[in-house]
């Protein structure tokens, strides 16, 4: 990682969005030593939750043993297959079977998901989470992970479309919280063209985030171009300058 890139994003982004949390990221690797690893839950627990810990500054380092989620463990690439009674538990439900989540209408709605997915095995690699403003010289993000409020999310979006005649910068595909945040970014960092991806709309991770919130995750070598065009961007107008003003409002209530 170029600390001055590091430390030059923080400080434009002080600028910006004065009092804005500052994004996580996760590298795909090998397990760290020198990092705490996310502790194995009693039971099924959603992995966005966990992230709140790396969002306050402690980085974690997350494997197949740290995820209880069959949701998170197909996202994260640790399993390649669904389970039988998915495409129930997806949609409509079976009786005495599973109860379903009717986030669609059929199974076999669920059946074509399935078909179009591309899966991204992790095999027995792990994540390792960290804050923006802890990553180290040796560290490699592949992706960057905002969770914002509105205005804050007009700054990024905006941003992610800023050097390009193409609208669609930014994506915002169904699937789980994780998927967003994940899975879907992966994907988007082995493009000639990354876009970035709006997320955290799925009603079983939002009692992980603060109510207003969602996400916006950005293949590093996107964001890396991103962060080069802050400078010249509409970031330095008097329209931006009434938007901050909304941000330190927006601050000010929830932090009250």
């Amino acid at each position: 990682m170029d600390t001055k890139l590091r430390d030059r994003f923080v400080a434009l982004w002080q600028t910006s969005c004065p009092g804005a949390e500052l994004p996580i990221t996760f590298e795909i690797g090998e397990k760290s030593r020198t990092r705490e690893k996310a502790k194995t839950p009693k039971g099924w627990r959603c992995l966005i939750c966990d992230l709140a810990r790396v969002r306050k500054g402690t980085s974690l380092v997350f494997d197949r043993t740290s995820v209880t989620c069959s949701g998170g463990l197909f996202y994260l690439g640790y399993d390649t297959q669904r389970s039988e009674n998915f495409r129930y538990f997806l949609s409509s439900g079976k009786p005495g079977v599973v109860e379903g989540e009717r986030y669609k209408r059929s199974p076999e709605i669920i059946d074509e998901i399935n078909a179009r997915h591309v899966s991204l095995p992790a095999e027995d690699r792990c994540y390792t989470f960290r804050r923006w403003d802890m990553l180290a010289a040796e560290d490699k993000p592949d992706v960057v992970i905002f969770f914002a409020r509105p205005e804050v999310l007009s700054a990024l979006f905006t941003l992610a479309n800023f050097d390009q005649a193409d609208p669609d910068g930014v994506i915002c595909p169904f699937g789980s919280g994780c998927s967003s945040i994940i899975h879907y970014p992966r994907l988007e960092q082995e493009r000639d063209h990354p876009r970035a991806v709006l997320g955290m709309f799925d009603p079983s991770a939002r009692p992980c985030v603060p109510v207003d919130v969602l996400s916006f995750a950005i293949p590093m070598k996107k964001f890396e171009k991103m962060i080069g065009s802050m400078h010249e961007s509409f970031l330095i107008t008097k329209t931006w300058d009434v938007q901050k003003a909304k941000i330190a409002r927006s601050n000010a209530v929830h932090s009250s």
